[in-house]
């Protein structure tokens, strides 16, 4: 029985493993209000917290994924100081989901404009509907690129392919979004959800916390070096093979049958390090 829990601007439910994100102010486009944002930033702690949240599955409720920056907040409050404390606290919510240690699939249908562009980019795999549309925006707004996406898009497409979506204010459909890399696969819009949720469970059902592991090496590997990124591969390893879900991956390997690293972790005692709820 899943249990679906409402934050302001934002809805949760939970269906096994995986915890389902739904973006919800459907009548502004799902765009970035405050408290959308304030919602993510606290369901991502939640997540951190709670390791039987073995992956998530982030979409939008309504016909659009998410439209960006919200226009009446920035109306009011574009002079400096409510500039800067609003990327303040973008930098405790962007950077925490893009690093979850956790697997992360995005659905979008409709538009992904700016920033909302760039929250569906901070995912692992993006599945999109036959509406899907991401748009830069930004310098049609006279804004700089923001919500990571000078940090992803490059990585994901390369500089050349960036800047002439930028400074074009480009927009691709389904097609080119996958023909660009930037999303798995596309699929009708009616079967976004079913999609992308089925593949997040696929990723809950494996290794997910190495996954997480990987996902912190990947996000280092274009400023580090050769030395220091196969420092970083003997770290994730140690971790890796200390693990119950490698164990279980090696053991099912050997004895010639599926693997159940989801199994596995659940059937160890967990135990974070610190002192339980019942005293020490």
């Amino acid at each position: 029985m899943s249990e679906i829990k409402s934050y302001p601007h934002v809805e949760t439910e939970r269906r096994g493993a995986v915890l389902i994100i739904r973006l919800d102010n459907a009548k502004a486009s799902n765009s970035l209000t405050r408290e959308l944002r304030m919602s993510l930033r606290d369901i991502v702690r939640e997540i951190e917290d709670d390791h039987t949240v073995r992956a998530v599955y982030l979409t939008g409720k309504g016909k659009n994924f998410c439209a960006g920056g919200d226009l009446r907040m920035l109306t009011g409050a574009n002079e400096p100081w409510p500039v800067h404390r609003r990327f303040q606290h973008a930098a405790s919510l962007f950077p925490p989901l893009m690093q979850l240690n956790r697997p992360v699939v995005c659905g979008v249908r409709g538009v992904a404009i700016g920033g909302g562009m760039g929250l569906a980019l901070m995912s692992d795999l993006i599945v999109v509907g036959e509406s899907a549309k991401f748009s830069a925006g930004f310098f049609r707004l006279g804004a700089v690129p923001d919500c990571l996406t000078l940090f992803t898009l490059p990585r994901t497409i390369g500089l050349a392919k960036t800047r002439n979506f930028i400074y074009t204010n480009g927009s691709w459909d389904a097609q080119e979004i996958v023909d660009n890399g930037l999303a798995l696969k596309v699929v009708p819009d009616d079967d976004v959800d079913a999609e992308g949720i089925a593949i997040a469970e696929k990723l809950a059902a494996g290794p997910a916390e190495i996954m997480g592991v990987a996902k912190q090496m990947l996000l280092k590997s274009f400023e580090s070096s050769l030395d220091e990124l196969m420092d970083y591969e003997g770290f994730g390893q140690v971790l890796a093979m200390s693990s119950v879900e490698f164990r279980e991956g090696l053991q099912a390997l050997i004895e010639k049958r599926p693997s159940d690293p989801m199994g596995a972790a659940a059937a160890t005692p967990y135990n974070d390090g610190l002192p339980s709820s019942e005293g020490s």
